[in-house]
């Protein structure tokens, strides 16, 4: 993994993946010509290839696919609290920090990785948006600006709100089965970069590899 400054993807990019240096990565994946922008935490998560966040953003516990736009403030899978003890304080799992105990309570720990989130291929993600954990978010979906997420969200859907609820869908369910069906996002970059100019042209593009 390399570790390069970058604040924008728009920013020379290639197949290693651009990651700012005042990021913080724990035990995380990112793909290729993916871009991870200022002050992003990243916790036990995968990025697919081309997927960028930008300013401030938190992902913990995520499985991201490729070609993913994440705002800035966005934030994946807020981590929970145990609520059924007497303090929801962290001190009772992070024990080692306060003095209270030679080691953590990787039980806490575990349970938070048992509740990750799904994004798939090609989602926008606006800014400021929360996702919730244990959510699974269709490929082509939209998450409107400042909306919490939590529920699963169908392929090619746009959402809105707190909590956030479907708006409308992008495209009838016919285009939606074909570009599923297509998936030119799991394209090698030779095939992507020969037919680069026809992504702007759904019409054509579905009557071609549909």
């Amino acid at each position: 993994m390399k570790h390069i400054h970058q604040t924008q993807p728009s920013l020379p990019l290639s197949s290693e993946p651009a990651i700012s240096s005042s990021s913080h990565l724990i035990h995380s994946d990112i793909g290729a010509w993916a871009s991870v922008g200022p002050n992003n935490k990243i916790l036990e998560s995968q990025l697919g290839d081309y997927t960028y966040t930008m300013d401030d953003v938190t992902i913990n516990y995520a499985e991201v696919g490729k070609f993913t736009s994440i705002a800035s403030h966005v934030c994946i899978n807020p981590v929970d609290h145990p609520m059924d003890r007497v303090t929801q304080h962290h001190m009772t799992y992070r024990r080692a920090a306060y003095g209270f105990a030679d080691g953590d309570d990787q039980e806490i720990f575990d349970w938070r990785r048992g509740s990750r989130v799904t994004i798939g291929h090609d989602v926008w993600i606006g800014h400021g948006a929360i996702v919730m954990k244990g959510v699974d978010i269709g490929t082509g979906a939209v998450v409107g600006s400042g909306a919490i997420v939590t529920k699963d969200i169908e392929p090619y859907n746009v959402v809105v709100g707190v909590p956030a609820k479907p708006l409308k869908r992008r495209f009838p369910q016919e285009v939606v089965d074909q570009l599923l069906k297509i998936a030119w996002w799991d394209w090698p970059r030779e095939i992507l970069e020969e037919r680069f100019n026809e992504l702007n042209d759904l019409s054509a593009f579905i009557r071609k590899y549909g």
